[in-house]
């Protein structure tokens, strides 16, 4: 049965907590990176933090990205040098402080011509013109010589360079015929940034034990000054008095303002967009990549972008604006225009829906905006206080905007606001700080050599562990100490992961569903590797650890496929039989 994690609470010792604390100092509510890093800022000045999420850590926007750790090179054309500058630099940290899940990613940028756009990017930047236009060579070097300014004093990424018409063509053969040069520079990727979002979560329980985390809780009510959670399985409620609430839910920013400041609610904050993506599998299309990005214009000057990940192509996005951040799916419409998107820069290379393997999509949590284009919309953060009031002594905070470029920064300017607020002061740096597995990791040729010596410690093959060092980072000594307790062996539906290595994610990472582990605590879902054999099989070993009945398990199961069909476009779960669960014998 699961009963702890890494902080020694489980599920069950932290609702006990919670039932003892009747009074905190701060509640954040959204269990998304912002909300994530303002929690472990603030656990590490030693203030006891309760942070809850409604479902699972980063299970909304913050688990839609598009896997880039970036500096918002298109920023500079509207004028947001500040946060060009912020995002540069924290990118440049996060290689730094998480090496284990964030790396220099070369990119490419196609283009149709030398001086084009001249005009029009002067306009978009004085603000006369919010029209998006396609980017002559011209515009794309002077936005990449500040963009090489602004990351010069960290001296980690290469200079951008510029390539002609010959030279493209040699690298790019198959870029469509429009395209007449290119610009080359680098930003970065991160393969698993939910398990990063988890990894700053137990550093901050680690380092404070009155830090408080619980996923699968929600804010249900506010009276009398008194905020009223509930547990998602249980149904049980708990009632407590805050300071301070700092509201983090992102697109949900202004549902939750409404039950907390009854019966107007605050005003409206969050004006969002919806941004979704796909991952095809296409040999063809990922060799043509060459293990880089290609960030280009499509045919509107809407920016897109389509890269290696886990061995297929991750390609997007969309902008579409919303006002309901709830049941985000990725469209037919924006399946049809990412694809044609990807025909206009790669016409040669055949892509269907067919080869569609997963999609996702969530929500961008922007500030309200009456601009016509969405792409002007701001991209910055910002921080809304709303002030307490007769009936409501807490002061709320309403985080808006944000990436997971910039958590780091934003959480930290959070909490500085929630410090203040509470009389206190910061006692600690994370500008420095490594996170999680990027903590104490060798580098280069000393990783191979660590890498042979827990494999002969342990005695577990090399390859396995280079698998599981690329997986959790240093934080595989805990992994192995537990993998090798007792007989263990690879999942039969998919051989990469072992059922050991499953049980310890169970154990350690606050696991409560089966779609937790699909979709965020592995890379199954994403990698295009799920199958009906295979869901089963995990949710069979969930259902062990947590002592579920066979309807439990058959239950969770049939949820587990209707949620891949319904919000990750894998319609043929859809109409799975469901067996028992507990039955996992090669089919």
């Amino acid at each position: 049965m699961l009963n702890n994690d890494a902080s020694g609470r489980g599920r069950a010792a932290r609702l006990a907590e919670l039932r003892r604390r009747h009074e905190i100092p701060v509640l954040i509510v959204g269990g998304g990176i912002n909300g994530i890093s303002t929690f472990r800022e603030l656990a590490l000045q030693g203030i006891p933090a309760l942070l809850v999420e409604q479902r699972d850590w980063c299970q909304g926007a913050s688990g839609a990205l598009s896997r880039m750790i970036h500096g918002g090179l298109r920023y500079l054309e509207t004028g947001e040098f500040t946060l060009v500058k912020e995002s540069v630099t924290e990118r440049d940290r996060l290689l730094k402080n998480a090496p284990h899940y964030v790396q220099p990613l070369r990119t490419t940028v196609p283009i149709d011509a030398y001086c084009s756009g001249l005009i029009n990017a002067g306009k978009r930047f004085f603000g006369l013109s919010e029209r998006p236009s396609r980017r002559g060579a011209l515009v794309i070097k002077a936005g990449l010589t500040l963009y090489d300014l602004y990351t010069r004093d960290s001296g980690v990424m290469p200079r951008h360079h510029l390539a002609g018409g010959a030279a493209t063509r040699r690298r790019w053969p198959a870029f469509n015929d429009w395209v007449k040069c290119s610009a080359t520079y680098y930003d970065a990727w991160i393969n698993y940034p939910e398990r990063l979002g988890y990894e700053l979560i137990e550093d901050a329980e680690q380092a404070n034990s009155q830090a408080l985390a619980l996923n699968y809780l929600s804010v249900v009510g506010a009276n009398d000054g008194r905020i009223t959670l509930r547990d998602a399985s249980t149904g049980e409620q708990f009632s407590l008095v805050a300071q301070v609430v700092v509201n983090a839910t992102g697109a949900w920013i202004d549902q939750l303002n409404g039950v907390l400041i009854p019966p107007a609610g605050a005003g409206k904050m969050i004006g969002g967009t919806k941004g979704s993506h796909l991952i095809v599998r296409s040999p063809e299309l990922l060799a043509a990549l060459r293990d880089g990005m290609v960030y280009y214009e499509n045919q509107e000057g809407r920016v897109c972008i389509l890269f290696p990940y886990f061995g297929n192509v991750l390609v997007g996005s969309t902008d579409i604006r919303t006002d309901d951040p709830n049941d985000v799916v990725c469209g037919d419409d924006e399946v049809r225009y990412i694809l044609a998107s990807l025909r206009f820069v790669f016409p040669h290379i055949a892509i269907t829906e067919r080869d569609i393997l997963y999609t996702f999509g969530g929500i961008r949590p922007l500030p309200v905006s009456d601009s016509a284009i969405n792409g002007r919309i701001s991209r910055n953060h910002s921080i809304q206080t709303l002030a307490a009031a007769p009936g409501r002594p807490f002061t709320t905070l309403c985080l808006i905007g944000g990436k997971w470029t910039t958590f780091r920064a934003f959480g930290e300017q959070a909490a500085d606001r929630v410090l203040t607020l509470l009389g206190e002061r910061r006692l600690v740096s994370t500008v420095d700080m490594a996170i999680g597995g990027g903590r104490d990791l060798p580098a280069g040729g000393a990783r191979q050599v660590w890498i042979a010596e827990l494999a002969t410690q342990y005695n577990v093959a090399r390859e396995q562990v280079a698998r599981w060092v690329a997986r959790y980072g240093s934080r595989v000594g805990r992994l192995l100490a537990f993998v090798t307790q007792s007989p263990d062996r690879p999942l039969r539906h998919q051989g990469d992961y072992t059922v050991n290595e499953l049980r310890w994610i169970m154990l350690n990472e606050q696991v409560e569903l089966p779609e937790d582990l699909l979709v965020r605590r592995t890379a199954l879902a994403i990698a295009g590797q799920l199958t009906p054999a295979l869901i089963k099989e995990i949710t069979a070993l969930l259902a062990a650890e947590r002592g579920w009945d066979p309807h439990q398990a058959r239950t969770h199961l049939r949820l587990t496929f209707e949620r891949l069909a319904g919000y990750h476009g894998l319609s043929a779960l859809a109409n799975i039989a469901i067996e028992d669960p507990f039955d996992v014998s090669e089919s």
